[in-house]
């Protein structure tokens, strides 16, 4: 999800340029949610990563290819910058292939081979946003920010609207879970810190989002004010969710799919690091709302394995307390 939301800005700068032009996105089936219906797409060409690894559904990927190549394109833009990515852009047989040449994107699986055009390497630590807006200069496409990067979906505002009935209420959107375990902040602080917020914070109502797999997660977190929290882990479709996070006045979040789609809807974030550089994928222009302990030597380690003599103490030493303090402060600037 993080990558796609980090796209987005080429697709509507690319669309706001070329008003006239064809757009498709080549998607990961379980993700096209998030773009249908988008104003800017002439189209999704869907891909299912998991079960293309099975031989006996390999015709899938020659009707995928098929359909792309069918279409003629100008271009081709690999933003993703993996062996894959960079393979299946190469075979859409567009007049121009365009990717990235930076330590993350096109140069770790060796994509860089497959593109006729790279803008140069980005900095260290520059943001996944700006690396991928570099493209847009080498195809002549000015970058601004005249544009709304999730625009608004009424029918599906109205949705949330009548199964939530969020109008009138303050909302702090939770977001316990994330793809590596130790990214997770642990349960025990989640608990301590909806105590702490709703004590201190009583109009606020702690709304909980997540995958299905994380649904008993947002049980635990929800058992510690019943009243006040709603679990819709599980229980909502991605663009439900976003909505939802549309309305919400904070979201405290993990390193998560999640926080980028909060940022992308300018909602205030506190962003909550371990293992991860959030230089690179934090909360788009809110570095001043992560939270991270830069003071341990292994942070951030980039591992999904914590090595540390003091497991998750990157995780460990972020205190409800200081969160807490930082949420009550991004709150109270809203106000």
């Amino acid at each position: 999800m993080g990558d796609v939301i980090h796209a987005l800005p080429v697709l509507r700068l690319l669309k706001r340029y070329f008003p006239k032009g064809e757009i498709y996105w080549w998607l990961e089936a379980a993700l096209a949610p998030l773009l249908e219906k988008d104003p800017d797409l002439a189209g999704i060409i869907p891909f299912h990563r998991r079960r293309w690894a099975a031989p006996r559904r390999w015709p899938e990927i020659g009707e995928s290819l098929r359909l792309m190549r069918q279409e003629r394109f100008d271009w081709a833009i690999d933003l993703q910058g993996l062996a894959r990515s960079s393979l299946f852009a190469w075979l859409a047989n567009a007049g121009l292939t365009i990717g990235l040449d930076n330590l993350r994107e096109g140069s770790r699986e060796g994509a860089r081979a497959l593109y006729d055009l790279t803008p140069p390497r980005a900095p260290a630590d520059q943001h996944a946003v700006d690396r991928y807006l570099a493209v847009l200069p080498l195809l002549g496409v000015p970058v601004h920010w005249d544009f709304e990067w999730l625009p608004r979906r009424p029918e599906i505002a109205a949705q949330v609207e009548q199964k939530w009935h969020p109008a009138g209420t303050r909302w702090v959107a939770l977001l316990p879970g994330g793809r590596w375990e130790n990214k997770r902040w642990p349960l025990p602080y989640w608990v301590e810190l909806v105590k702490l917020l709703l004590g201190r914070t009583p109009d606020l109502k702690c709304v909980i989002f997540g995958s299905k797999d994380e649904h008993p997660l947002g049980e635990m977190i929800t058992a510690a004010a019943p009243e006040k929290c709603l679990n819709l882990a599980g229980h909502t479709s991605l663009a439900e969710m976003i909505e939802c996070l549309r309305l919400c006045q904070l979201v405290i979040t993990n390193d998560t799919g999640p926080m980028h789609a909060a940022a992308a809807l300018g909602r205030p974030v506190v962003a909550l690091f371990g293992p991860t550089n959030p230089l690179s994928t934090g909360p788009y222009g809110q570095p001043e709302n992560v939270l991270q302990n830069t003071a341990l030597p292994c942070v951030p380690c980039m591992s999904q394995r914590c090595s540390y003599r003091e497991p998750l103490a990157c995780l460990h030493s972020i205190t409800p307390q200081s969160v807490l303090q930082r949420a009550r402060q991004v709150l109270e600037a809203g106000r």
